[in-house]
């Protein structure tokens, strides 16, 4: 899952930056309004973190122009403790949830997942359940059946992206845009390579290739 990570303190865009990336999401990092405007019209994130006290042009602005451009991605506000009117003026603007500061850094992260499963349509477990597994975000391993098994880093990342869209067909560039941020190389080969890892410890129907296409995870059915 990819996400733009929009704060102009250093210091805590730091903490956000390790934490998301120990989590295996991969993350875009900005600090100016102006460039968090023009990146998230132009790239698939899946979750926006956006602070509004921002240099350039004023985090509220950027959302408000988002939603105007028909940028429908989730995007968590970070406010000040107790500004009430900063937090309605966001949600007013097409914000989808908002935490003030400071903050737990897991609560963010907890938002985060809830807001990505919620525009999926996907219920709000603990654990993210698709295709007759069920994935434990906070140790990184799949349930398939009775039996848990550990995954990578990349292996995770790529089954929790194919899990919030079963039975959908996802090309291979579409995967490539949401799994890695702005500055990792893509590679549709290494990404194909990941694949066959997984159908080799979730069984080879789990992952169906589409010729032509790309890939398709379990059903239509959640």
């Amino acid at each position: 899952m990819r996400v733009l990570l929009v704060e102009d303190s250093v210091p805590l865009a730091d903490e956000l930056l390790a934490l998301l990336n120990r989590k295996s999401y991969a993350v875009d990092w900005l600090s100016d309004g102006r460039d968090a405007l023009a990146q998230g019209q132009i790239e698939p994130y899946d979750c926006i973190v956006l602070d509004l006290g921002l240099p350039g042009l004023a985090g509220l602005e950027v959302l408000t122009q988002w939603r105007a451009a028909g940028v429908n991605t989730p995007v968590l506000i970070l406010t000040a403790r107790g500004s009430w009117a900063e937090r309605i003026e966001g949600l007013k603007a097409g914000a989808d949830d908002y935490l003030g500061k400071p903050f737990h850094p897991e609560e963010l992260l907890l938002r985060m997942q809830s807001l990505m499963r919620r525009s999926k349509g996907l219920p709000n477990h603990p654990q993210l359940q698709a295709g007759g597994l069920a994935l434990d975000e906070a140790t990184q391993t799949v349930v398939n059946g009775e039996e848990g098994i550990a995954l990578t880093a990349v292996e995770f990342r790529l089954l929790r992206y194919f899990m919030l869209h079963p039975g959908q067909i996802l090309s291979k560039g579409q995967l490539a845009d949401h799994l890695y941020d702005g500055e990792t190389e893509r590679d549709s080969n290494v990404l194909e390579v990941h694949v066959n890892h997984l159908r080799r410890k979730l069984g080879r129907e789990v992952i169906e290739t589409r010729r032509g296409q790309g890939y398709r995870f379990g059903s239509n059915q959640a």
